[in-house]
């Protein structure tokens, strides 16, 4: 004992606690539980959640540079580009229930941005002829030419937001989120 605590062969700190009475002549010692002890064992676990938050940081100041950038450029919200989006990558269209599941919202919250992207002309809507209580929604002429001008300006947004990295550095992140990605979804919480 060095006079500062002995090592338990656990390997955690024993450590001197001040109980107020001596037991034999000594203070009574308990164990120092580590900060990942604490947290469920995970040796890193401070460090997860630091990385939570810079990526949410991240995320939120992104969001919000997109939000004011299409209202401020196209008088549009990000939920408006977002179903475009969708529905451009699927020219052929989608059921409202297909849509809100590419865009992991309620299909409640797609009604009312579907009905208002009818109204201006960007969006139509077929009944299917096999089965008339299915209808779905695609993009019209207006609402893909719409689209392509507000992509290939959010994609510059995007570039810019991105410019103080390298290529390799873009790759190499791109890597890593996907391992992080796979490290979320192999969680059973």
């Amino acid at each position: 004992m060095n006079g500062r605590g002995t090592l338990h062969p656990a390997g955690s700190m024993m450590r001197r606690v001040k109980t107020g009475r001596r037991r034999r002549g000594r203070m009574a010692q308990h164990p120092t539980r580590s900060f990942s002890d604490k947290l469920g064992g995970a040796p890193h676990s401070k460090q997860s959640l630091r990385l939570w938050l810079r990526l949410l940081s991240c995320t939120i100041v992104i969001e919000k540079r997109v939000r004011l950038g299409l209202d401020e450029r196209f008088g549009t919200t990000l939920p408006r580009f977002d179903a475009l989006a969708a529905l451009d990558r699927h020219p052929a269209g989608l059921t409202l229930s297909q849509l809100s599941a590419s865009l992991m919202v309620s299909n409640g919250n797609v009604t009312g941005v579907v009905r208002r992207l009818i109204g201006d002309g960007l969006v139509s809507r077929r009944i299917d002829q096999t089965d008339r209580r299915s209808a779905s929604v695609c993009l019209t002429r207006k609402g893909r030419q719409t689209f392509r001008r507000m992509a290939a300006v959010h994609e510059r947004w995007i570039d810019g937001m991105f410019g103080k990295l390298s290529a390799a550095e873009v790759a190499a992140l791109m890597k890593r989120l996907a391992k992080l990605r796979a490290s979320i979804e192999a969680y059973p919480g």
